[in-house]
């Protein structure tokens, strides 16, 4: 059984063997001025292994290669015996300088690698401000999150969700920005504050949808608009508000999902919210997901089959296991990483209910 590397030491080859392309560029430019005489001085030419080692290697590599490059030009210059002359002297002068200025060049790229290393470090610090990633039991509700988001220069998109415990119970939102890009981001941000401040005053989850709307729709543009599912949980039920958003997806004795009767339109669009009841039975889950999921192609453009997957993944007792299988699958159908933002939540009552009655 081979013996894993470490990936320090992995990066320490790699490293090596990139070192080795300009190195040997150099030596290539130099061998046949010094093994036949007579060759037209390519001296200037030596300065192209610096150029490669500034552009993928740090400056202490850089270095190496710049002063491997000035010891070459040298022996090109000294290697038939002559007295190097002026004009030597003024192209061997000329790598040198183009060697401080590759040196140069490989600093600033350093400094600006890591100024994006802490830009990235800021941004994952604000996503788990905005969207605080979650996997632990709320008020009697096993609650567990994900979140992909489809940009690799950003771990925050257009998709959204939260949950409150409030005075009326477990209060969950997910949601979806339309667009992509900071617009985006300024609205999801605005979209969870708006929802952490009503969550725990809103009497009902259709005066919350409600007074959600009116409270983002100075902030939205004409053609601007987030759908979501507002989802209250009580004992025996869950009580619902889509907000033309995809309907969430009940597991248990079957996997189903939970249309509105009346289609209600996203906020920003003057909705009326309407709520709906939904028994919840011992062991069901409640997965609310945004369109990513829903969205999602292989590569003949067949879409997700979101039931049947699900009912296969969220066999898994545990939460987070049955959301990373889910999104394994997804992956695997797709061929590649989603080509949109995906929201994940997945909800189980814990604690003991009695049944309510489904309205």
């Amino acid at each position: 059984m081979p013996v894993p590397v470490p990936v320090p030491l992995r990066a320490e080859w790699r490293t090596r063997r990139q070192l080795l392309t300009p190195l040997a560029a150099c030596l290539l430019i130099a061998l046949p001025d010094l093994l036949v005489s007579r060759v037209p001085p390519l001296t200037t030419l030596l300065l192209i292994g610096p150029l490669l080692a500034c552009v993928r290697l740090g400056v202490r590599h850089t270095v190496v290669v710049c002063c491997w490059s000035a010891a070459l030009g040298l022996a090109m210059g000294i290697g038939d015996g002559a007295v190097p002359g002026f004009e030597f002297g003024l192209r061997w002068t000329g790598l040198l300088l183009g060697c401080a200025l590759t040196v140069y060049a490989a600093r600033q790229r350093e400094r600006l690698a890591m100024t994006l290393a802490e830009a990235r470090e800021v941004a994952r610090i604000t996503q788990e401000a905005i969207l605080r990633p979650i996997s632990r039991t709320l008020d009697g509700t096993q609650v567990c999150t994900r979140y992909h988001s489809a940009a690799r220069e950003s771990t925050v998109g257009g998709d959204l969700y939260d949950v409150a415990v409030t005075p009326y119970g477990l209060r969950v939102l997910i949601g979806d920005v339309r667009g992509h890009g900071l617009d985006a981001v300024r609205l999801t941000a605005d979209t969870i504050a708006a929802f952490r401040e009503l969550a725990y005053t809103a009497p009902t989850l259709t005066v919350l949808a409600g007074a959600l709307d009116t409270r983002l729709a100075p902030e939205l543009a004409p053609e601007d608009f987030v759908t979501a599912v507002f989802a209250e949980f009580a004992p025996g039920e869950v009580r619902i508000v889509n907000c033309g958003h995809p309907p969430p997806l009940r597991a248990g004795h079957r996997v189903e999902f939970l249309e509105p009767v009346v289609p209600t339109p996203p906020l920003g669009l003057r909705p009326e919210p309407r709520q709906y009841r939904v028994r919840l039975q011992p062991g069901d889950r409640l997965l609310l997901y945004t369109d990513g999921l829903t969205e999602a192609r292989d590569t003949e453009g067949n879409p997700f089959p979101l039931l049947g997957e699900a009912a296969l993944a969220l066999r898994d007792p545990l939460p987070d296991e049955a959301l990373n299988t889910l999104y394994t699958r997804l992956t695997a159908h797709t061929g590649t990483a989603p080509t949109d933002d995906l929201a994940l939540v997945l909800l189980q009552p814990t604690a003991a209910t009695i049944p309510a009655c489904a309205l």
